[in-house]
């Protein structure tokens, strides 16, 4: 049968089984699945393999040639990629530290994407920025209050004018009929004195 593969599987399946529970990560436990398939004869070529994992063929040959040439030791070792390489190079990162000492150097990450640009010739993302700036180098912006641009001049006047009317009103609507304000004789009547207080409101 074409494809069969001839690989020798010296673990036994218990060791395998084994090996499967004690497996701490997804990339490792198939590694030892594969070979379990392949002991117990589940499995007996690379495209059966592929299909079974949701793996690539080349993937799986790949798995299997470690494993022919080191054991499972061999298998189960992966190699750690290197550390992606900073998108702001260590030298710029230092003088934008420097500039940020200055709480009022920069106003928005927008900025600093500009200045970058500008001053080193270095375009970085928006994301790039906010995270080295806020995260890496533990800085805020000093962001300006925003202002309503919809207030009008003399917006705080008016409504101030608008209030004392309204203190206004409510005084003259409170105040007695000339038949409740009858006072005795020798007494001015009490709406002579409200009188008096709407035109202090007014006057102020």
């Amino acid at each position: 049968m074409s494809g069969v593969l001839k690989i020798e599987i010296v673990e036994s399946e218990a060791t395998l089984l084994q090996l499967l529970s004690q497996q701490k990560t997804a990339k490792t436990q198939q590694r030892v699945q594969v070979l379990y398939w392949l002991k117990t004869k589940q499995a007996n070529s690379v495209e059966h393999l592929a299909v079974m994992l949701g793996k690539h063929s080349t993937t799986i040959s790949r798995w299997l040639s470690k494993y022919r040439q080191g054991g499972i030791k061999a298998l189960l070792t992966i190699k750690s990629s290197p550390g992606r390489t900073p998108s702001i190079p260590p030298e710029i990162l230092a003088r934008l530290k420097e500039e940020l000492s200055d709480p009022e150097r920069f106003s928005s990450y927008g900025e600093i994407q500009t200045w970058l640009e500008t001053v080193h010739n270095l375009k970085v993302s928006y994301k790039v920025v906010h995270d080295t700036v806020r995260y890496r180098l533990k800085a805020k912006l000093k962001v300006p209050r925003p202002v309503n641009i919809k207030q009008k001049a003399g917006a705080v006047d008016n409504f101030k004018k608008a209030h004392r009317t309204a203190r206004a009103v409510l005084i003259l609507k409170d105040t007695p009929s000339d038949k409740d304000t009858a006072a005795p004789s020798g007494r001015a009547p009490q709406a002579h004195k409200v009188s008096s207080a709407y035109r202090t409101e007014q006057e102020n």
